[in-house]
């Protein structure tokens, strides 16, 4: 049987966490939190949790920075694969199972809240789901995907998958990063629908990327950088088992 290690990249997430957690440890009882230097009692809070593995930033350093650190520990500990949840609510820890059950088929399976209409599901913010719709739209005619939402981050990911990818993008643009490392190794991907659940309308992008315009400027940018960058080092190989080292 597969071996999945579920991670959950997690900051100042204190009124959540340990709810979260032990939703989570119900399905699985392999957990990494990466605390990506919180400093409203999260922190405290996870030292304190029975049955996790924890690997905390002395400092915020990103979102795409926590998942970096969870590609690395899981490839370190010979994992056969990894989950990521995020830890604000939004996903359902029931379906942990889900995901590796179809990781058995697929490098990538990656949730989606537009593939399926489930009973409850909220309205999501109007700018955020039009730059979703925008840049989906975009990804899948430049690589040939078939996706309907490239932002969630409920995903599945194999060991051979997480070899394949070279994390630069510390913020929120991180997954965009990913779907172009993907294509250009030929990675399998699969879709899941998960319910679409908002809790928190108002989370703040970083500066001026809570401007809408300026943010699907910068995810372009992000796109424009990841495929000049797999480009550049296709004639080495993509899949050289290189992640930069974002552990504390």
């Amino acid at each position: 049987m597969s071996r999945f290690l579920t991670a959950l990249p997690v900051f100042n997430e204190v009124n959540h966490v340990g709810e979260v957690l032990d939703h989570v440890l119900r399905y699985t009882s392999e957990v990494l939190v990466v605390d990506d230097g919180s400093t409203d009692g999260t922190s405290e809070m996870l030292r304190a949790k029975d049955g996790i593995r924890l690997v905390r930033h002395t400092e915020n350093r990103g979102y795409g920075a926590a998942l970096a650190t969870a590609f690395q520990e899981t490839l370190r500990g010979g994992w056969d694969g990894l989950v990521t949840i995020d830890c604000d609510g939004q996903h359902q820890p029931g379906l942990i199972p889900d995901f590796i059950h179809a990781a058995a088929h697929a490098d990538i399976v990656s949730g989606s809240r537009y593939l399926e209409v489930f009973p409850g599901d909220s309205s999501p913010p109007a700018q955020r789901r039009q730059i979703n719709a925008t840049i989906t739209a975009e990804i899948n005619q430049r690589f040939g995907f078939s996706l309907t939402d490239a932002f969630c981050g409920f995903k599945a990911y194999s060991a051979k998958a997480l070899q394949c990818f070279r994390v630069h993008e510390m913020g929120y643009a991180m997954p965009l990063e990913i779907w172009v490392q993907a294509a250009e190794a030929g990675l399998v991907i699969r879709e899941l629908p998960v319910p679409l659940i908002y809790l928190d309308e108002s989370r703040s992008f970083g500066g001026a990327l809570d401007d809408a315009e300026r943010r699907l400027a910068y995810y372009r940018q992000v796109l424009d950088r990841a495929e000049s960058a797999v480009v550049a080092v296709a004639r080495d190989g993509l899949c050289s088992e290189f992640l930069r080292d974002f552990s504390a």
